[in-house]
């Protein structure tokens, strides 16, 4: 059995304000040089950045985490940053805050953002000149502003997105209890909304049918770009978003663009004659991923301008009228290139091990800037000549100044052959003080979708153990198996049809080349993931359960007959996932399903579910939990999380969850097993440890 070294973790501050008193755990200064559950409740990450028209300042929204133990519980909070060339950041809007979606006015003087402030009721859009000043409220609504576009053509008109204000009518009923929810009838479609800046009347709304996701206007200022699906459904949102050309001036759509699959990002190129989009190739492809042009004017038909690409577009920009950047998901990494509208290509491998995305790009197309995250930290702004044939991307900001301090076990790419002969990778996290020919315990991290990828770079979060696993003597194993994103799409469709079939026998054959190296204890592997991860941890306590001496089940499936009957997304389970309907093969969907074969179990499980899920229901949860404790062949705990959906997004629940997982994994892995560990949690002994 290992024993983990437990070291002094905090430093105990004494702050005055009207006396002396100890602040708690997340905020104490550690004595431990590793990675713990407390550096990740206070982990900071910039989650979007955009370059100035100039390229001379970059703005940036920083993700903020809450302390769990002394803010009012919720989700991080989201603040203002500017940061410029040579890497010096200014904080503009901090604090309690949560900022989002920013972009440069076209004259490049303001960064707009949208926001809910002080003790305003709705998010409402704001400006702040970026060379001093306070924000001003540019455009009040009396719902909440969800997205939005700033005319080029001197910037003062402005087309918004909202939901239409319930009349007073409809209000004084809801205020007297009669508050139903009729299930997918009585939701109401986001609308466009057309305004301007110094406009004292109501905003006029355009008659568009469906509801709208993303809005642009086109460079002369005389059209707008509408992403619009027919319902406000999730499923709708997902599988049949449509992109059309609206005249500003009548209201109504001119042009049509029917992409074929899954739409992605979408921009109009500068001189407005093409639109360009990331979609998916068919309305199976289980992600949207290459890069397609539309000619404005046009027939409504693109042309798709990476039709081999073996990896996935994750973002673009327009360099000039002629040419698009892009960076991709390729395999565990980023690679990066030009093309034109004529399919011209120039592609490049990005240097270094950072994992990219959200590319943006300066007017003149010279100065590139994106998010970027590497094994030993998360995502920061990163900025690349675009002039150069295969620039070099530089860091610009330096978001944890505590982060250098910690120890980081080794991190690398590995690669296997599963029993049918396909070539494989995923990553690998060492245990920290990791020594050659000596087997740990492996905890394997099972990516959901399973149309998405773990690249290598930062790979630690309150649901992904990474370097705080290897801190704590664990091999920790992300799979990228078959149906992942990043090598293209026929690699991205080959789980299809065949649910916890070969994809979760690729989980088991890697593990297989972990033992067979040398790195992986056979006895000693647990599996975890959220959501398609948390379907394979079902399986893998049930079916496969020989196999794993623990399971932690996420937001997860198991029981796919009524999964499909449960879900907010039963289209895209038949289109990307499935390929057929509960009622053409009922012993498809129950032999696919977990519950199935909880005969089988002998692994102990931990289970949690976020109560208000509508992806995953949590009767998932329930049911699995019910038949193994019926059963009662191995512990088994359920976890349910109060006002969580699927996945956590508040603090107090993140942190819950990270030292759930830890402490099952140590306790079956490491540790005595038997009955299952403690119920209540110590959260300060746990966060010292």
């Amino acid at each position: 059995m290992m024993q983990r070294q437990v070291r002094p973790y905090w430093i105990r501050l004494l702050l005055s304000v009207i006396g002396l008193y100890a602040v708690t755990a997340v905020n104490q200064v550690q004595a431990s040089d590793v990675l713990t559950p407390a550096d990740l409740s206070r982990l900071r990450m910039v989650t979007a950045a955009s370059i100035a028209p100039n390229g001379k300042l970059i703005a940036y929204t920083l993700a903020v985490p809450r302390n769990p133990f002394q803010d009012t519980d919720g989700s991080a909070w989201s603040e203002l940053h500017v940061v410029n060339r040579v890497g010096h950041s200014r904080p503009f809007i901090t604090g309690h805050v949560s900022i989002h979606s920013v972009q440069w006015t076209p004259d490049g003087k303001s960064i707009a953002y949208l926001a809910k402030r002080d003790t305003a009721k709705h998010t409402s859009l704001y400006y702040i000149p970026h060379d001093g000043g306070e924000s001003q409220k540019i455009v009040e609504f009396k719902t909440d502003i969800s997205g939005y576009t700033l005319s080029p053509v001197g910037g003062n008109r402005i087309a918004f997105l909202a939901k239409e204000p319930v009349s007073q009518q409809r209000q004084a009923i809801l205020d007297q209890g009669f508050d139903q929810d009729i299930y997918e009838e009585d939701w109401r479609p986001t609308k466009v909304f057309l305004t301007s800046r110094d406009s004292t009347e109501e905003p006029q709304v355009l008659d568009l049918p469906g509801s709208a996701s993303d809005v642009a206007w086109s460079p002369s200022g005389k059209q707008l770009l509408v992403a619009l699906a027919p319902t406000p459904g999730v499923d709708d949102s997902y599988m049949f978003r449509r992109v059309h050309v609206v005249d500003v001036d009548t209201g109504q759509i001119v042009e049509s663009i029917q992409n074929p699959g899954k739409l992605g990002q979408v921009a109009w190129s500068p001189d407005g004659k093409h639109i360009a989009m990331i979609s998916g190739v068919d309305i199976n492809d289980p992600k949207d991923g290459h890069l397609m042009v539309a000619a404005i004017p046009g027939d409504g038909s693109l042309h798709d301008l990476t039709p081999e690409l073996e990896a996935h577009i994750e973002s673009f920009a327009w360099k000039d009228i002629q040419t698009i950047g892009w960076i991709a998901d390729d395999h565990q990494g980023t690679s990066a290139g030009t093309v034109t509208v004529d399919g011209n290509q120039h592609a490049w491998e990005l240097t270094g091990d950072t994992v990219f995305s959200g590319l943006h790009v300066t007017d003149d197309g010279m100065t590139w800037t994106a998010i970027g995250n590497q094994a030993e930290h998360p995502n920061e702004v990163f900025v690349l000549d675009g002039s150069a044939d295969a620039p070099t991307p530089e860091r610009l900001t330096k978001s944890n100044d505590w982060l250098p301090s910690r120890r980081f076990a080794r991190q690398e790419v590995v690669r296997w052959t599963a029993r049918d002969g396909l070539a494989l990778e995923g990553v690998l996290v060492y245990p920290i003080n990791y020594e050659e020919g000596r087997r740990y315990p492996l905890i394997m991290l099972v990516h959901g979708g399973p149309e998405s990828r773990v690249a290598n770079g930062w790979v630690t979060t309150y649901s992904m153990p990474g370097q705080v696993g290897a801190a704590r003597g664990f091999a920790v194993f992300y799979p990228n198996y078959r149906g992942s994103t990043g090598r293209g799409v026929p690699f991205s469709k080959m789980g299809q049809a065949d649910a916890a079939g070969k994809e979760f026998d690729d989980l088991v054959d890697g593990i297989d080349h972990l033992v067979s190296v040398g790195v992986a204890d056979k006895e000693k592997v647990g599996i975890t993931g959220g959501s398609y991860g948390g379907y394979a941890s079902a399986w893998g306590a049930t079916y496969y359960s020989e196999r794993y001496a623990a399971s932690v089940m996420f937001v997860g499936i198991s029981d796919n007959v009524s999964k499909v009957g449960t879900t907010d997304i039963p289209e895209e389970m038949y289109n990307v996932h499935h390929l057929k309907r509960l009622w053409d093969d009922w012993e498809y969907f129950l032999e696919r399903s977990p519950i199935r074969h909880v005969q089988k179990n002998r692994t102990p499980t931990l289970i949690l579910h976020g109560k208000n899920d509508p992806r995953v229901h949590p009767s998932q949860s329930l049911e699995l939990f019910r038949h193994l404790k019926t059963l009662n062949q191995a512990p088994v705990r359920l976890v349910l999380y109060q006002g969580e959906g699927h996945g956590n997004r508040k603090a107090a629940a993140r942190l819950d969850y990270n030292l759930r997982l830890l402490q099952w994994m140590e306790h079956y892995l490491q540790g005595p097993g038997g009955d299952p560990p403690n119920l209540e949690l110590d959260y300060d002994a746990m966060l010292k440890e």
